[in-house]
């Protein structure tokens, strides 16, 4: 059986270089990126973490 394996990378350090490097790694690793979610401060316009979510198809054994 195939199910969707999904991976959820936090960090603190919200800049391009940053974001590009955990999307590299990860795409590199086989996993497919999923989307960026931000969290904001409202004292700030900047985000003070994201969340970068990757997914990948994984076989699974079935149990009978």
């Amino acid at each position: 059986m195939r199910i969707t394996e999904y991976k959820v990378v936090e960090t603190q350090t919200v800049t391009d270089q940053e974001l590009e490097r955990i999307i590299n790694e990860w795409v590199g690793k086989g996993w497919v990126f999923d989307g960026v979610q931000f969290a904001m401060r409202e004292s700030s316009k900047r985000p003070s973490m994201a969340f970068v979510t990757f997914t990948r198809p994984t076989e699974v054994a079935e149990n009978d």
